[in-house]
């Protein structure tokens, strides 16, 4: 795992995930935010919101998935690596993230835990992909981040859902390195 981008998790327990322009403003304007998850654009604006990230003084982790005009081919992952000043992505398909891995991204693997089965799937996905990190949605449940931080044996991100800081606190109690969330009150917290 990259020590540094641990570190810099850590010391940043909330991390900005935007889904449009209004939220890119939002962000950019945050002090105290360094983490910026990117979940929206396409293969023609990717490049510019990234460089608009990168230009607040942020860390730009794109959401390959979201991204219109990308397949989910490891492809996708050079092009990102090749045509933006991206940190890294984030993805649900293991083999993103090897191959983001191998570009010397950052990598976070997206996991939603909606059964006991997906949570039993949680081992074989992340021996498979390898990540630096691991994001499991919804982030409301303290008692899964607490099994899943567990058995991950990498840092776990609490995403999806977080509203307020009753929510940030009971995610990062449970062991959650940070929380992702796409609400700007709980950025500015």
């Amino acid at each position: 795992m990259n020590s540094d981008f641990y570190e810099l998790m850590e010391s940043n327990p909330v991390i900005a995930a935007i889904k449009d322009d209004k939220g890119l403003e939002t962000c950019c304007l945050c002090e105290n935010i360094r983490v910026v998850f990117i979940l929206y654009g396409n293969i023609c604006t990717i490049d510019n919101i990234v460089e608009r990230v990168k230009k607040a003084g942020k860390v730009a982790i794109v959401h390959i998935d979201l991204m219109e005009g990308l397949s989910g081919k490891e492809i996708a992952v050079e092009f990102i690596k090749s045509h933006t000043k991206a940190d890294g992505i984030i993805s649900t398909k293991p083999s993103l993230i090897k191959k983001a891995r191998e570009q010397g991204l950052y990598t976070i693997l997206r996991i939603f835990i909606l059964d006991s089965m997906a949570f039993q799937n949680v081992h074989k996905q992340i021996t498979a992909a390898t990540p630096d990190m691991l994001e499991i949605l919804p982030g409301l449940m303290p008692k899964i981040i607490r099994k899943v931080g567990g058995i991950a044996r990498i840092p776990v991100i609490a995403g999806g859902l977080i509203s307020d800081r009753e929510d940030v606190m009971g995610a990062l109690s449970a062991g959650a390195i940070s929380v992702s969330t796409t609400n700007p009150e709980v950025w500015e917290m």
